[in-house]
């Protein structure tokens, strides 16, 4: 465990903190994951593929029905995560088996096909609103969800306390959805604005004129897809693109 802590504390990306995290739970004989972040504010959901931070070593042709043709809206597994929090065995699927629904039903032959019968799901805690998040774990098709349970008695807690804290680390990085990155002069901006400056304050304090101020907000907006300064500002707080003492440079 300290030598996974400290690979995850040491870790300055993204990218870093994943390899570290994929490689650790192999360990445990989890071999595939899907990790999701939303930032959808105000969604009861996942919300749209467009703001979600996917994190994944599933094979591309499982992941663009899946997530991209949106089958997750109608995942069983997805819909336990979007209404609680914890670990849970996908035998709770089994469980319920005849309560699915027709397109429930679909998500689960999808699944099976390609050897995705078999894991656990983790739903974290909500740290801030509109930010959502979820892990699904699978193992290979030589276990039975039986003996994964009866595994995961014996070092399920420790899996769970590991990507709990995966996903703690991936709450304070920088990320951006699509190329949503700004630049520097627009997060500077949106951090003005942000602490309640006006556009003629905030071009004072840039020593730029005020038409300036307005075109890195627009630009900004369109950047982050969002119809008001306020929505950039708050759309960029939760990628953790503002309000950062981390060097420009070390920005994904």
């Amino acid at each position: 465990m300290i030598d996974y802590l400290k690979a995850i504390l040491a870790a300055n990306s993204v990218e870093e903190v994943w390899s570290v995290h994929l490689s650790d739970m192999k360990r445990y004989g989890i071999d595939r994951l899907l990790y999701g972040m939303t930032s959808n504010i105000g969604s009861d959901g996942i919300g749209s593929p467009k703001d979600l931070l996917l994190l994944s070593n599933h094979k591309p042709e499982y992941i663009e029905p899946f997530i991209y043709r949106r089958m997750y809206d109608h995942g069983p597994m997805v819909r336990w995560a979007s209404r609680n929090t914890g670990a849970c065995s996908w035998n709770w699927v089994r469980e319920r088996i005849e309560l699915l629904s027709e397109e429930e039903h679909k998500v689960i032959e999808f699944n099976r096909a390609r050897g995705v019968t078999v894991g656990y799901t983790i739903s974290f805690p909500m740290m801030m609103s509109g930010r959502r998040s979820a892990i699904g774990l699978s193992v290979d098709e030589g276990m039975t969800q039986d003996e994964l349970d009866a595994h995961w008695e014996k070092v399920g807690e420790e899996i769970e306390v590991k990507n709990t804290i995966m996903n703690l680390k991936l709450l304070s990085l920088p990320f951006t959805l699509n190329g949503e990155r700004l630049t520097t002069r627009q997060r500077e901006v949106l951090e003005w604005v942000g602490m309640g400056k006006t556009t003629q304050e905030t071009s004072e304090l840039m020593n730029v004129s005020a038409a300036t101020i307005e075109k890195h907000l627009r630009l900004a907006r369109e950047q982050l897809d969002v119809e008001t300064s306020a929505q950039a500002v708050l759309k960029a707080a939760l990628q953790n693109q503002i309000f950062l003492v981390t060097p420009d440079s070390e920005l994904p």
